[in-house]
Order: structure tokens, then sequence, then C-alpha cells
């Protein structure tokens, strides 16, 4: 098998296979996350072939963020059952699946199956947990680190593809730009298929920086809605899952829903052409990439709690500001550095506070939960501000709620203890 020649050969070599797992899960986030971008983008073309109102077609986003979010638990029990190879294959089917058979596509039903539902699972099958699921699997050091790039991976595939979609659906239709990106997640499965391992055991290795001898671990016997459920009533009881939900919800409302969803069309009702305003969040995609490796590593040696009280009000005061920015090449340049290196800087500390707090046996699937809350919020704010602009013919009374919503979430963890005396079960050793 290649996996094992190639283990063997990096072995000799001194680099660890995690590295490798790493690396495929960053391309499958990446690709992943294009689909998940992609109607952004697309919004304003099928609006104009297809006479669908902002407020419809929100509804079909608000399905896919939604569902995205709350297969969270649910993945995160499957990869813990069926593997991380075998998960992400059926992820990139389906994604891979939906977008083609929306080429065809005439009746906004269509729009709500194809986009909101067949995507919204498949994408929520190799959401934010499978990073925390591979990064708490594969590593014992660097944890925070690989959490943030892989969490960076995520979150710029949704950015970085926007100008090549845009560009594509102007010169060439909106359906060139989604069999391209079929293409790809094609590519993405073909390596997945060839170098993607389970466990690091499954090559007679232990996690990057663990001793001692390699550990079997036994596929555990609940069913995966069980193992799911249980590990939300269990968490459900303590403070501290509520106050990351909480955030996190917060997170998602001032992000996925929000910015990538409809900043194009906030941009084009102020005069800023489509692919103008798809390199803005290009470059928001970029400083994201580098604020969230930074907050990875910041994670791994700083009070997560007081980073995420920062990250959490720095992004609202640049929301705040983005009204007021005129919507200027200069205006709209500063929001997109100083809200982009914040963008997803939230998850590294996120996922490493749920950690300590929870344990690496039940972390991500009080994660996927967690996440869970990301993704309501997000759908909430993507067919609020879709509504807010058709009732009240303007985008910008979100963005005001939204900068508001995230400075709540900073001073709700600054109220969070140091070590919550309810957390379950007891923290893991400090690496």
């Amino acid at each position: 098998m290649l996996s094992n020649r190639l283990a063997a050969f990096l072995a000799a070599r001194g680099i660890h296979y995690g590295w490798v797992v790493a690396g495929v899960t960053f391309l499958t986030m990446l690709s992943a996350a294009g689909a998940v971008g992609a109607p952004g983008v697309l919004l304003l073309p099928l609006q104009r072939e297809f006479g669908w109102s902002t407020s419809e077609i929100s509804a079909a986003m608000a399905v896919r963020l939604l569902l995205f979010g709350l297969m969270g638990p649910f993945a995160a029990a499957l990869l813990n059952r069926f593997g991380l190879r075998r998960i992400i294959l059926c992820s990139l089917g389906l994604v891979g699946g939906g977008l083609l058979l929306s080429l065809a596509m005439t009746q906004v039903w269509q729009l709500i199956l194809l986009w909101g539902v067949v995507v919204g699972v498949g994408t929520g099958l190799t959401a934010l947990v499978l990073g925390a699921t591979v990064a708490t699997r594969w590593f014992a050091h660097r944890r925070g680190l690989v959490i943030g790039l892989l969490t960076a991976s995520s979150a710029t595939g949704q950015l970085v593809f926007m100008p090549a979609l845009a560009m594509l659906s102007e010169h060439y239709g909106w359906r060139v730009a989604l069999a391209l990106l079929c293409i790809m997640l094609a590519i993405v499965g073909l390596v997945a298929l060839a170098l993607m391992r389970d466990r690091p055991s499954d090559l007679g290795l232990v996690a990057y920086g663990d001793k001692g001898p390699a550990l079997t671990l036994v596929t555990p016997p609940q069913s995966v809605a069980w193992a799911a459920l249980d590990a939300l009533r269990s968490a459900a009881k303590t403070r501290v899952f509520w106050v990351l939900f909480a955030t996190f919800f917060i997170c998602g409302a001032s992000t996925n829903g929000l910015i990538q969803t409809h900043l194009i069309p906030l941009c084009a009702d102020f005069g800023v052409p489509e692919v103008s305003a798809a390199g803005i969040l290009a470059v928001i995609g970029v400083f994201d990439f580098i604020g969230t490796v930074g907050s990875g590593w910041l994670s791994d040696r700083y009070d997560n709690r007081w980073l995420l009280a920062w990250y959490y009000g720095l992004r609202g005061l640049s929301l705040l500001y983005l009204p007021f920015s005129d919507f200027t090449f200069y205006g709209l340049s500063i929001f997109a550095v100083f809200y982009g290196l914040d963008w997803v800087a939230t998850v590294p500390p996120t996922v490493k506070l749920t950690v300590e707090r929870f344990g690496r046996d039940k972390a991500n699937l009080v994660f996927g939960w967690i996440f869970a809350g990301h993704q309501i919020g997000a759908a909430t704010a993507a067919f609020g501000a879709g509504l807010s602009r058709t009732v009240l013919s303007s985008y910008l009374p979100a963005f005001f709620i939204a900068g508001a919503l995230c400075l709540i979430a900073a001073a709700l963890l600054v109220t969070l203890n140091r070590r919550s005396a309810d957390a379950v079960p007891a923290p893991v050793p400090a690496e």
C-alpha cells in the first residue's frame, strides 16, 4: 500500500506520517470549502438568470449552512466508527454529485434540495470537526498549530476561490465555474484514497510527540446517533459548554452567514463590481490564513479564554466600521486586512478549550455540537441578512447587529473561569 511505503520512507528521514495526513486533510477541507463558498459568488448570476429573490436564494444557503453545522456531532461519531478515509470519500462524492446535478436545475426547490440539503450534508462530513479529529488523533504536540493550519484551509478555501469563480461565471457562466469545482473535488478524492489513514496505530505509530508503544483503539460499541447524543447529554450539564456554544453561534453569524454570503451583493448595492468584491473576499482569505495559523501558535502558549475575548472584540469593531468605510478601495482594504486576521482565528482556542475541558476521547464529539451552534448562527445570519435586504432594502442592520453580538461574545468569555469545576472528564495533562 502506498501509505505504508511512504510512511517507512518518511520515518527513515525523521518525518512523522501525521504531517501527510494533515496535508491530505488540508486539501480535503480546502476543496470542500470551495463548495461552501461558491453560492456567495453565484447569488447574483442566479438572480439574473432565474429571477429568484435574494430571500429565496438565501433560504437555500441557510439550509446548507444549518446542515453543514448540524452534521458536525454526527460526523464526529461517523469518523470514530468508520474512519477518516471512508467519510472523506463519502463527503466528496456527495458534494460533487450535488454540484453536478445542480447544473441542470431550473426551480428554487431544486436549489434548496441540491445546494441546501445535499451539499450541506456532504460538506458537513468534512467540516471543522474533521480538522479537530485529525489534530487530536495524530498530534500530541503542535496540536494548536495543526488546528490553525486546518482551520485556515477551510476558511481560506471559502474565500480564495471566489475571485476565480466570479471571473469564470462572468465570462463563461456559473455552470462552467461549478464544473471545474467538481473536477477539483474528484482529484482530491483520489489523493485521499491513496494516502489517508485513520489512526497512527494503522501504521504502527504513535501520535506525533507521544511516547510509548502504539495503541490500537477499539471502535466504540454504541451507535453513531447514541454516541453523538450521549456526548451532548454529558457536555450540556456544564456551563463551559454553553459559553462556547453561544460564542461560536455568534462566530458563525458574523462570518460564514454574513460576510461570506452577503458581502458581494452588499458591495454591489454601493456600486462595487462583483469581481472586485470577490477580490476583497480573497484578501480576507489571505489574511485569514495568516491570522488563523498565528492563532494556533498562540493557543499553544497563552490563555485561550483571553485570546477568544480579544478576537471577538476586535471582530465586532471591524464589523461596526464596515458601513462607515464608504466602500472605497481604501476603506474596504482596511476592513479586509483587519477583519481577515480575525476571520476564524477563534477556532484553535475553542478546540483547545474543548479538549482541555472534555478530554481527548470526547473532544471531537463535543466540538461537533459546538460547531453546530456556529452553523445555526451562520444560517440565522444568512437568512436574516437576506430578509433585511428584501424587506428593508438594506443589509446594514444585519452588520450592526453582528458587530454588537461579537462584543457580547467577548464579555461572555471574560466570565469563564480559568478551569471550570464542572468540566468533564478530567483535563488532559499539559503538553
